[in-house]
């Protein structure tokens, strides 16, 4: 009894978390900047940009699949099965970690959590202090660290994503972590409803397999913005260090990975309350 009031108490959390983070606040200048991105993107026709969204869905699949198999995947993942053995000395696999309750898994995830927040943060200092290559990697390393917060976020609460069902799970919940919050709850909604049907037991992924959505241009829009606006504070430097770009650099990265930490952890909370009740 005390264990469904707590499952409803934490089902709760996340409705109302639901109902605060996906209110899209935009200005005027926002809406104007939003509408102008659009219009910009539209100019490229239907079969263009379907293309480049075939492209960038392949590129996320490659990426996503040359992480699985580092050393560092491995790593983690005899990590959190270590560390998880502290609440429990019989979990010998990832699935046993769905045995441990979600308060005990919330621990876990938020020792995880504190390096990839803090690599966020150096990597955006690196990017502030300009120069091509820093700006032309900004994106792709971002990309990196905030998969690998998925993967961790994934194994922590018992997800494998070796599993294709769960690898394209992973992989929608990125897009839906990283597209502006004007689209975000949209596709989270999209998201959880196929999570929901989705049997467990499962290994192979049966659905659209289609990643990222034409919401993601509006994103990289931004990110052209950033680079940008990084360049011009490059040339404010301070004793030969451009201190201001590296702090605006470092503070958007960190502000951008919490949101994907906070997006892709209260995912994984939900699946789990669901499984359950």
């Amino acid at each position: 009894m005390n264990e469904t009031n707590q499952l409803k108490s934490r089902w709760n959390e996340i409705k109302q978390w639901e109902e605060s983070f996906f209110i899209s606040d935009s200005t005027d200048i926002m809406s104007t900047y939003s509408r102008f991105s659009e219009r910009a993107f539209d100019q490229l026709g239907q079969k263009r940009k379907q293309k480049w969204l075939a492209i960038m869905d392949a590129c996320l699949l490659h990426l996503q699949g040359w992480l699985q198999h580092t050393r560092s995947y491995e790593e983690t993942k005899r990590r959190v099965i270590a560390h998880a053995r502290m609440f429990d000395p019989n979990i010998t696999t990832i699935d046993d970690l769905q045995s441990l309750p979600l308060e005990q898994l919330d621990y876990l995830a938020e020792q995880l959590m504190a390096k990839q927040r803090l690599l966020a943060l150096g990597q955006g200092g690196l990017t502030g202090m300009g120069g091509a290559f820093l700006l032309l990697s900004d994106l792709p390393a971002l990309a990196v660290i905030q998969l690998r917060s998925l993967q961790h976020l994934a194994l922590v609460y018992g997800y494998d994503v070796r599993r294709p069902v769960e690898l394209m799970n992973m992989l929608k919940l990125f897009h839906v972590a990283t597209i502006p919050k004007s689209y975000q709850a949209q596709e989270w909604d999209k998201l959880i409803r196929e999570v929901e049907e989705q049997d467990r037991e499962h290994v192979f992924y049966q659905g659209d397999d289609s990643i990222i959505t034409d919401s993601i241009f509006e994103q990289l829009t931004k990110q052209l913005v950033k680079s940008f606006v990084l360049t011009m504070l490059r040339k404010k430097v301070i004793q030969g260090i451009p201190l201001i770009g590296m702090a605006v650099g470092a503070g958007m990265n960190y502000r951008f990975s919490q949101s994907v930490i906070e997006v892709g952890q209260h995912f994984y909370q939900k699946r789990r309350i669901l499984e359950e009740i």
